[in-house]
């Protein structure tokens, strides 16, 4: 195919979208109000998977050290947790700043009496985070069994919210797999229903293919026309409802802003205007292309 050529299927294609007013009209609408919901659901999808990462990741071993354990041994302690390769960070929480939060956290006439040095029963404490969440338990199996290395009592005390950890892990990973097959099969659904749209189009236009086959066409000379006209029509479309999905959020995102939690649990627009938009613009084109040479392929065997 020649350049001229070329420019003549993208001329011929542009002005059937245009010359087939009400048709393309059916089919942009088509293509808007599936991607639309398709568009909703992913942003949910989004949101929800956002929310179990941060759940995830704010999972954190909770290592106690026994009240008669040296400077030396803590340090030597700490070192060790930091070297195990599935640590991602350690923090050293002394006792005073346990009990400075368990004042913020309950008020002052709770722990009155006890804020003193002398009087303070909290233990020094390491905040461990690691890598990857669910190494979590494997990770304060290793810790715990750091107490036979250095003493022959316990010097560490390990705490990760065994067992309740474990089914957060469970429930975000059902929710990840739920939300990506019922995306998936909201985007087939979209598909046959945009590809049926634009078979009706065509289908309103056999004779005219019929003639250019009769006349000498050659089968890509008919077909792409249509096949810019289905990209053509998929791209409007798509651009529609991203215009229509970024308005939307936006606004939502803006009165979420008063709600401090809600502020917390959606994910900015711009951190997934640029996924979301070419995932829609990109289906638009390839399920406009698609209902075109498919809807057309059985006309071509005159």
């Amino acid at each position: 195919m020649n350049f001229r050529t070329f420019l003549r299927h993208l001329r011929e294609g542009a002005k059937s979208v245009f010359r087939n007013g009400w048709m393309s009209v059916a089919s942009i609408t088509s293509i808007v109000v599936s991607l639309f919901i398709l568009g909703v659901f992913m942003l949910l999808v989004m949101n929800v998977n956002a929310l179990a990462d941060k759940a995830d990741s704010n999972v954190q071993i909770n290592t106690y050290l026994n009240l008669n354990v040296d400077e030396k041994l803590r340090e030597t302690v700490k070192g060790e947790i930091e070297a195990m390769p599935e640590v991602s960070a350690i923090k050293f929480v002394s006792k005073e700043e346990g009990m400075k939060e368990l004042e913020e956290s309950l008020g002052s006439e709770w722990v009155e009496g006890f804020s003193e040095a002398d009087q303070n029963p909290l233990p020094d404490a390491f905040e461990v985070s690691v890598i990857e969440p669910t190494t979590v338990g494997f990770v304060a199996d290793k810790i715990t069994a750091l107490n036979e290395k250095y003493a022959e009592e316990p010097i560490l005390r390990v705490k990760y919210g065994e067992g309740t950890v474990e089914t957060l892990f469970k429930i975000t990973k059902t929710v990840r797999n739920i939300g990506f097959i019922f995306v998936a099969g909201l985007g087939l659904m979209s598909m046959f229903l945009i590809s049926n749209t634009i078979r009706v189009t065509i289908l309103a236009r056999r004779r005219e293919i019929g003639i250019m086959k009769l006349v000498g066409a050659t089968n890509n000379f008919i077909r792409w026309p249509f096949f810019v006209e289905g990209a053509m029509i998929g791209l409007l479309g798509s651009i529609i409802t991203v215009t229509l999905l970024f308005i939307g959020y936006n606004r939502l995102y803006a009165a979420s802003q008063t709600d401090l939690t809600l502020a917390q649990s959606l994910i900015p627009l711009g951190d997934l205007w640029l996924l979301l938009g070419t995932i829609i613009v990109a289906l638009g084109i390839v399920i406009g292309i698609w209902g075109s040479t498919m809807s057309i392929r059985k006309f071509l065997k005159v």
